[in-house]
């Protein structure tokens, strides 16, 4: 076995979180070893949508968006349906605004702010989630107490007999095995399981027929590492894919494009409505399994179609469209031939919705809005119209470790395990039973910072 690699701080996992809780534990004065297992750092970081979920912003204010940290905590316990630790919704509600003007001073940039899934204002602020990446990774680079190590993937953690207490990681450097030494703690941001077929099957089986998205290496190994030695999992039963993406995308491919939340309907199959729009799209994935084929068409037309955002992934029409994802015809008859649904029941779906709106009622469903209950809904009635295909994908599995409100990893004695900590998507506690847009890359950032520097205190 080759010689150790020891450092203060061992950071498993160079996503988002791992690359935050590695500038905050350097910053603190620790010896920073960062271990990913890919090649390049990222991790599904860079396949997101790239949207935070920021309340108070300046970004907000320059929109006349009226928000507040207590708004944003009521609306995550809300859309969560209060199976979340509110102890860690205030974690994220305390330390949000803080988060955003850390990335603001390392030069990140906003797009438009737009209200998205599970939010009542608008807080979600895009930017390019590739960029940040490089933008934390040059960072971290040009830190002196920061070694990263790139193809170096943690088999097992190392944990002292008598004390429990987590000393040191079994690494695999290529060919060789070489024993990393914790001398403070250990961090595991290591992501999810969004590419383990077994973990989704054993864990939340009703996913089982969804898509499978998201970074090669997110395969829930920090997941099993933390069980091993004896960590309390959590929210595993709460795993929902996000309705939106095109069925044809590749495992890699993030084409999740969210019409219903400026206006569009979703229908199956047989050209029915199946479920409130606005409700969350890890929801509306759920709906989505129960279909036909497990799929769905979001139907709209030229009034939606002229509130894209080319800044805004999930809002970017017109890129879909020139992918030939997003299909379009004058007629909805023709649009349903199209996508292989009868026109009769579209044209009768979009007529008894147009109804509804008319009447300031959605007797069917209950909508009330565009997003949670916020923007004003209209009838889906100005030609061209347009179809896109969407299916569930299980882009990202937000549970896993339990943590407590300084990230140390409690097991399942309800006791913190000495010498670890845990931040990023492989920790459950945060969402509860859905999902608001924004909250994933914002608990990274948050959470990885507060692992950091708890970490490089120990």
């Amino acid at each position: 076995m080759k010689s150790n690699l020891d450092a203060d701080v061992i950071v498993i996992g160079g996503g988002l979180a791992g690359l935050c809780a590695s500038l905050e534990a350097a910053k603190a004065g620790a010896e920073v070893l960062l271990l990913e297992k890919q090649a390049s750092l990222g991790g599904s970081t860079k396949l997101s949508g790239g949207s935070v979920a920021f309340a108070g912003t300046e970004e907000q204010k320059r929109q006349g968006v009226e928000d507040s940290s207590e708004l944003l905590a009521r609306d995550m316990l809300e859309v969560g349906e209060y199976a979340n630790d509110a102890d860690l919704v205030q974690v994220y509600a305390d330390n949000q605004l803080d988060a955003y003007r850390w990335l603001v001073s390392r030069g990140v940039t906003f797009g438009p702010i737009q209200a998205a899934s599970g939010q009542s204002v608008p807080r979600q602020h895009p930017l390019n989630p590739a960029e940040l990446i490089e933008t934390l990774l040059a960072e971290a680079t040009g830190v002196k107490n920061i070694r990263i190590i790139t193809g170096a993937a943690a088999i097992r953690l190392d944990t002292d007999l008598e004390t429990g207490r987590v000393t040191g990681v079994l690494v695999k450097d290529g060919k060789d095995l070489r024993r990393a030494a914790a001398v403070r703690s250990i961090i595991l941001t290591a992501g999810g399981f969004s590419r383990n077929k077994d973990m989704i099957e054993r864990f939340t089986p009703k996913q089982a027929p969804a898509k499978r998205v998201g970074g090669p290496g997110n395969v829930g190994d920090g997941i099993l590492m933390a069980a091993r030695v004896g960590a309390a999992l959590r929210d595993m039963e709460f795993v929902k894919g996000t309705f939106g993406n095109h069925p044809d995308a590749g495992a890699e491919q993030h084409t999740a494009t969210l019409a219903i939340y400026k206006g569009a309907i979703a229908v199956n199959r047989l050209g029915r409505r199946f479920a409130n729009e606005s409700i969350s799209y890890k929801l509306l994935g759920d709906a989505c399994l129960d279909q036909p084929g497990y799929i769905g068409y979001q139907i709209f037309d030229a009034g939606v179609m002229a509130k894209a955002v080319p800044q805004v992934k999930i809002f970017d029409f017109e890129t879909r469209l020139t992918q030939g994802l997003l299909l379009t015809a004058p007629n909805l008859a023709e649009l349903a031939k199209k996508v292989n649904i009868p026109a009769d029941e579209l044209e009768q779906t979009v007529a008894r919705y147009n109804r509804s709106v008319a009447a300031g009622k959605d007797e069917e469903f209950g909508r009330t809005g565009l997003v949670q209950g916020y923007g004003a809904l209209a009838p889906i009635e100005t030609p061209p119209f347009y179809a896109y295909p969407s299916t569930s994908a299980v882009i990202a599995t937000y549970c896993g470790a339990t943590v407590d409100t300084e990230m140390r990893v409690i097991d399942v004695m309800g006791q913190p395990i000495p010498g670890l900590y845990a931040a990023g998507e492989m920790t459950g506690g945060f969402h509860g039973k859905a999902f608001m847009t924004g909250t994933s890359l914002g608990k990274c950032v948050i959470c990885g910072r507060l692992a950091g520097r708890n970490a490089a205190k120990q």
